[in-house]
């Protein structure tokens, strides 16, 4: 079973779904300016248009009474994205960021193993190329990681989660992206909700103050529905047609476009040798857009 080869908008969604997420810790940061704590602003950030998914919940509510792999792949892709958003809480953004990434090679075997789909040559080059960028990225922070504390383990199982929710959403093609959309933000708002309510009633948070809510309601409805929804569908939309590995490295540019949008809004420059790695991680996520459009254009000829 070869999937998504030739897909074209499922790679183009996907690299917007890198490009989206990539820039997620600006709503992020302003909510905690709000005068929420980081716990809180993950929460809130998710639950918002976790709420504005439920028309699409009831709409496609059959999907409920199919059950199946896909439905299963979307709330595991919720659960990796909880995972991914509560590993900051216990461990540096670095190795986080590393250790979540290493996903394309847990993709690249499951797709192996379920879907028949080949690890060509050129694969093999962008995972070697996105995973050198980021070393050469983080160099000054150690490298590459090992898990050795809570956050790293949430972070390395969180890039597991999100492989396999992708292979089963790819090997059950009947449920519809937007319902995927549904549980990506529902599984991951009710998770980080549960866990900004044990961290704040164990006294490690402070609870959030209702009067600030309203204040920053106001621009993060309208955030969700035109910047966030969107986004979380071409996250979504991206594994039910191509194999979890090429996902895997389509996403990798969420690294690039975080580290630019930092450097320009946030006051942290980038230095020769983050350019260096930015350079190849980008690259990896061009590789596979790259044959598909040869692909295409050979069919055509």
């Amino acid at each position: 079973m070869h999937v998504g080869q030739a897909n074209l908008p499922a790679v183009i969604a996907g690299l917007l779904a890198g490009v989206g997420f990539g820039i997620f810790w600006m709503p992020l940061r302003a909510i905690g300016e709000a005068g929420f704590a980081p716990v809180w602003a993950s929460s809130l950030v998710l639950l918002v248009p976790a709420l504005c998914c439920l028309p699409i919940a009831w709409a496609n509510r059959h999907h409920y009474r199919k059950g199946g792999r896909g439905l299963l792949g979307g709330a595991m892709t919720g659960l990796a994205l909880a995972l991914y958003s509560s590993a900051f809480l216990y461990t540096e953004v670095i190795r986080v960021v590393l250790l979540f990434y290493l996903m394309p090679i847990w993709g690249f075997f499951l797709g192996r193993i379920l879907l028949g789909e080949p690890v060509t040559w050129y694969r093999w080059v962008a995972v070697l190329s996105g995973l050198a960028g980021m070393v050469i990225i983080f160099s000054g922070e150690g490298g590459v990681p090992l898990p050795r504390n809570l956050g790293d383990w949430l972070a390395l199982i969180s890039g597991m989660a999100w492989a396999a929710g992708s292979t089963l959403m790819l090997l059950d093609r009947p449920v519809r992206p937007a319902f995927h959309m549904v549980q990506f933000y529902g599984v991951a708002a009710i998770l980080c909700t549960l866990v900004a309510i044990g961290v704040s009633g164990s006294g490690q948070a402070n609870w959030p103050n209702m009067a600030d809510l309203g204040a920053v309601l106001i621009w993060l409805v309208p955030l969700s529905a035109f910047f966030l929804l969107p986004v979380g569908y071409a996250t979504v939309f991206a594994p039910t047609h191509l194999n979890p590995g090429v996902v895997g490295l389509l996403f990798m540019f969420e690294v690039a476009v975080a580290a630019i949008t930092a450097a320009i809004w946030a006051g942290e420059p980038i230095d020769a040798r983050e350019w260096t790695g930015l350079v190849l991680v980008m690259g990896a996520g061009l590789i596979e857009p790259f044959f598909i459009i040869r692909q295409i254009r050979a069919v055509a000829h």
